[in-house]
């Protein structure tokens, strides 16, 4: 980048800050909703929460069914 490119876009920088930490917290956040240790840990606390009572048989059967094929597609992907 020149210096007069530099200075003319200088005022954008908070905004280029921002779009690079949007997309850190979407690699992050995407990373954790696809690794298998979280979502094991997830369906435990599905069981547990229609153990206590809170979710219906149909909300649980949901819950899992869509916990387990995001931990289906995890597995297939690999390791990131």
């Amino acid at each position: 980048m020149g210096l007069f490119t530099g200075l003319l876009t200088l005022p954008l920088a908070p905004v280029r800050g921002v779009v690079a930490i949007a997309r850190v917290l979407e690699r992050e956040a995407q990373r954790q909703m696809s690794n298998p240790a979280t979502l094991r840990d997830q369906l435990a606390e599905v069981q547990a929460a229609y153990d206590r009572g809170e979710l219906t048989e149909q909300e649980r059967d949901l819950e899992q069914d869509q916990l387990v094929a995001r931990l289906l597609m995890a597995q297939d992907r690999g390791p990131s």
